[in-house]
């Protein structure tokens, strides 16, 4: 059936006629024949999405069916409504999907999506945590290839698409694999550290004052702060020029602004370029390594700073290393090497210029 809508109000537009053909489909000209609705004072929409319904059939047809489900969403503007799998049986068979994708086409109001339970029964969610820690990397391997051998921890495969394959690299064996049931046990794994990328100011203050660490252990705790790590904390207090061992509660109100600018913008760079060098490579990240030439410090012991020209120096604890620059982050002051400090004692220089 043909249409001329007349005096519609478009959303964000001025009012007018709209002209629809037997197809439905919007025309330039008045079909002949058409039936006219005015639509004074009326708004035309495109057609609205419901993403979260329930429909309850099969099952459940004393609470909703998808008759009177998909009539009502037509009486509301929606052309179209995605069905939850809480039906009984659930829908977690293709019959079952089948069967009320079916049931919405035989009512014809909308168009109707069903949504498949990814469990069976819909008994939980599943999610799968993997935590990389130190060395631990995702590589994606084309269909058919071979995985390595003594590195391998976990293959992921997907049909026709390839293979998601974890590895970790050295002996020791640090990253790991949880499967959880439930959106409960997902948020207990949740350290509860802040997003600095979506954190103002305020809050990254509230959280950095929270207890008295050096700010570089504050950085890399993931219970303060999410998705920073040893190599960005370097190149973030360098950029806001801090001494990694500047104490947090020690920090006046010009650093910790500083700081919360220099962590977002770090971030933001390093995501940007990242994402570029895995576009370079057909989506997928070729080499992931937490040491790369364009970082100003990280990784960068002895040579030169890209700012000020001093060489890069380092503490070193365990497996972690901290690399700052001297002129730029201490006022020239060497801070202790527990690598050489300890040994050289009174022999240590204290100052940067004093390495000559």
């Amino acid at each position: 059936m043909s249409l001329v809508i007349k005096g519609a109000s478009l959303l964000g537009e001025q009012t007018r006629d709209l002209y629809v053909d037997d197809a439905g489909v919007l025309v330039d000209e008045a079909p002949s024949g058409a039936e006219t609705i005015d639509a004074d004072g009326l708004v035309a929409l495109p057609g609205l999405v419901d993403l979260h319904t329930h429909l309850r059939e099969p099952g459940r047809e004393d609470a909703e069916t998808v008759e009177t489900g998909t009539r009502a969403a037509a009486l509301g503007g929606f052309t179209a409504v995605h069905a939850m799998a809480n039906t009984e049986p659930v829908a977690d068979t293709a019959g079952v999907v089948e069967q009320v994708w079916r049931l919405g086409r035989e009512a014809g109001y909308c168009d109707v999506y069903p949504v498949g339970a990814v469990t069976v029964g819909l008994e939980g969610e599943l999610f799968l945590v993997i935590h990389l820690m130190i060395a631990g990397r995702l590589k994606w391997l084309a269909p058919g290839s071979k995985p390595p051998g003594r590195i391998a921890l976990a293959l992921f495969e997907f049909e026709a698409a390839g293979t998601l394959l974890l590895t970790e690299a050295g002996t020791q064996r640090r990253a790991s694999l949880h499967l959880l049931q439930g959106r409960d046990a997902l948020a207990a794994m949740d350290p509860g550290g802040i997003d600095v990328m979506t954190a103002d100011l305020a809050a990254f203050a509230a959280r950095l004052a929270a207890e008295n660490h050096t700010v570089k252990r504050a950085l890399t705790l993931p219970q303060l702060f999410s998705g920073i790590g040893n190599a960005y904390s370097d190149e973030i207090l360098h950029r806001a020029r801090l001494s990694p061992l500047a104490l947090t509660r020690s920090l006046d109100a010009a650093a910790v602004e500083r700081l919360h600018s220099a962590a977002r913008a770090v971030l933001a760079e390093w995501t940007e370029r990242l994402g570029a060098e895995a576009d370079r490579a057909g989506g997928w990240p070729e080499k992931v390594t937490a040491f790369h030439p364009q970082m100003a410090v990280h990784g960068r012991f002895g040579q030169p700073c890209p700012d000020c020209g001093a060489p890069v120096q380092r503490i070193v604890r365990a497996d972690n290393e901290t690399n700052y620059c001297a002129r730029c982050q201490t006022g020239g002051r060497l801070l202790a090497d527990r690598a050489l400090s300890r040994l050289l004692k009174e022999s240590w220089p204290k100052n940067i210029d004093e390495l000559g």
